[in-house]
């Protein structure tokens, strides 16, 4: 049994390598090698730029992509002479099917793998029009952990759906875990779930499982998209990522107006603006596999009936007053 239950572990991991792989095989031949020699599950970022070392986040940490992996050697590191013909190879050559995507800064690839460009920014009546002569590429490599939001259903969603923001500085998980509460709130309380997938992260065209409730609106500006997909879908919860800006904002308002509950994210960290916003809850991510802090919409602590006493204390800091349902902390 033992053997088997290894040859099982085995074959998921080296299928997920090929899989990942194949998402990355726009990468020069030397750099998708050293990346076949690397745990997928702690890679997270590979940063180019042109004519210095390529840098991989890996387990939390910068370090040089070398043809072994990764290294701290500076001289052992493998270099990246170009990002163009990099970038060229992830639109598969066909630049206007990304013209919208190249205004943001970023585009999209197959299973939501994102690709942030640095270079000359063409910009026309005050906007970017596109992006001449790139000079650096971050690849974003996302990951599915299924059962990240377990601590938050267990916490505030035990009979019903809540309006939550998720906020924290970029690359804490923010998407990964709106993946997973998708697909914990289709299969716990088989709502109409519509996420709204902006940037095709979330459901990476259809390459994650959201769950059977599921209904994805892809490369859409939320505010004209929302009027719409409220009407042909009649969803019960709304998911989205990354709001900014009035339009973002205004989206979200007419969604709880119409009375369907939104749980989305956000990289503002400032309380007095997030105040403003329509949400029950504010949810504040300290970083991969630690403990969110949890607000109410006043931002004081709060806290449920959590199995693990030590973990809700490192979370929330304090002890529960008595009472069912949501606790709020008392801060000691």
């Amino acid at each position: 049994m033992f053997t088997t239950d290894i040859y099982i572990w085995r074959s998921f991991f080296v299928d997920k390598l090929i899989d990942y792989c194949m998402q990355l095989n726009f990468l020069p031949p030397d750099m998708l090698s050293a990346v076949r020699n690397l745990n997928i599950n702690f890679l997270t970022e590979l940063r180019l730029r042109k004519g210095q070392p390529v840098m991989a986040e890996y387990s939390g940490e910068y370090k040089y992509l070398c043809p072994g992996g990764v290294t701290d050697r500076h001289e052992s590191a493998i270099r990246c002479a170009d990002v163009v013909p990099v970038l060229n190879a992830a639109m598969g050559g066909c630049v206007y099917s990304f013209a919208e995507q190249l205004k943001n800064g970023f585009i999209t690839v197959s299973g939501g793998v994102r690709i942030g460009i640095a270079g000359e920014y063409v910009t026309e009546h005050g906007q970017v029009k596109t992006i001449a002569r790139a000079t650096s590429l971050n690849i974003r490599i996302p990951h599915a952990a299924e059962g990240c939001s377990d601590y938050l259903f267990g916490c505030l969603m035990r009979g019903k759906v809540v309006s939550a923001l998720l906020y924290s500085k970029p690359g804490l998980g923010k998407t990964t875990l709106l993946r997973d509460i998708a697909r914990n709130i289709s299969r716990r309380f088989r709502l109409n779930v519509l996420v709204l997938d902006t940037r095709n992260e979330l459901g990476g065209n259809g390459e994650y499982d959201l769950g059977e409730t599921c209904d994805v609106v892809n490369s859409c500006d939320k505010l004209c998209a929302l009027g719409s997909a409220v009407r042909a879908m009649k969803p019960d919860v709304i998911i989205t990522d990354e709001l900014y800006g009035d339009d973002d904002i205004a989206a979200v308002r007419f969604a709880r107006d119409c009375g369907i509950e939104v749980i989305a994210s956000s990289h503002v960290c400032e309380h007095s603006v997030l105040a403003a916003l329509p949400f029950d809850y504010y949810i504040k991510l300290n970083g991969i596999g630690l403990i969110p802090d949890i607000y109410d919409k006043n931002f004081d602590p709060v806290c449920n009936n959590c199995p693990d006493y030590v973990c809700r204390r490192a979370a929330f800091g304090g002890k529960e007053e008595e009472g069912g349902g949501i606790r709020r902390a008392v801060r000691i």
